[in-house]
């Protein structure tokens, strides 16, 4: 069963055609899972892990109670704890620890690739920001994928993380994972592919990432922590998340 959910959730809220809300019960996060097994992996089944049972899973669907077109899990801790959700598998987060809290980690941010409108994601960035302010949290973080275990295609991508979103020293995460690749080590390629909407979000609201990528064979993708410290969002974008609310 889903954690209890607060209040500024539970009933929902509907922008446009699209209709956001938490999973309430144990067909909710199976329809989740699902979702993510079809955008991470290309095939029906069930995206599940040790995981899921503790975290706040969202959901937008098209209308209430239609279809599933976007679903995220967020998890609130303390700094105490601040390791133990996924990202903390393979990232060191002492250092980020430090930060003042509540910290939300997000995970498994993904669309319906039978339905590309970018509403969705102005809808799911709107559900995030009502429970952003509505737990007072001050750090965003977690684990934003690339398609793929070859960092060669992503070679423009990440010598543009290295060169401007590198995150500051003092809370920069030390690797734990087995397989890793620096963020300066990346070898041209040919063609290489653009930017995924998540992480372009994530730098517009004045993200950094790890300075390492993080190889991941389960998923089958390549990934870097990425952290938004709330009070450094710049105003104009401020703006722009409350206003869809």
């Amino acid at each position: 069963m889903p954690p209890r959910q607060t209040d500024h959730m539970n009933s929902g809220f509907q922008k446009g055609r699209y209709f956001a809300r938490f999973a309430q019960d144990a067909a909710d996060i199976a329809a989740c899972q699902a979702l993510r097994h079809q955008c991470f992996f290309g095939t029906a089944g069930l995206d599940a892990d040790q995981f899921d049972a503790a975290w706040t899973h969202m959901m937008i669907e098209d209308g209430a109670g239609g279809p599933l077109v976007c679903t995220f899990r967020m998890r609130q801790s303390a700094a105490a704890d601040i390791g133990a959700g996924y990202a903390g598998q393979f990232y060191d987060l002492t250092r980020l620890s430090h930060t003042v809290g509540p910290h939300i980690e997000i995970g498994r941010f993904c669309t319906d690739p039978a339905t590309p409108d970018p509403h969705i994601l102005r809808v799911a960035w709107g559900a995030l920001t009502r429970h952003v302010d509505a737990c007072d949290a001050k750090v965003l973080f977690g684990c934003t994928s690339l398609t793929g275990t070859d960092p060669a295609p992503y070679r423009k991508i990440i010598n543009a993380l290295h060169a401007r979103h590198q995150g500051p020293a003092a809370l920069m995460p030390r690797p734990l994972a087995d397989e890793i690749i620096a963020l300066d080590a990346v070898q041209p390629d040919a063609e290489p592919r653009p930017m995924p909407p998540l992480l372009r979000t994530y730098l517009a609201m004045g993200g950094w990432v790890s300075d390492h990528a993080v190889v991941d064979r389960v998923m089958q993708t390549l990934h870097v922590l990425t952290v938004v410290e709330i009070a450094k969002i710049p105003a104009a974008r401020a703006k722009a998340l409350r206003a869809l609310v």
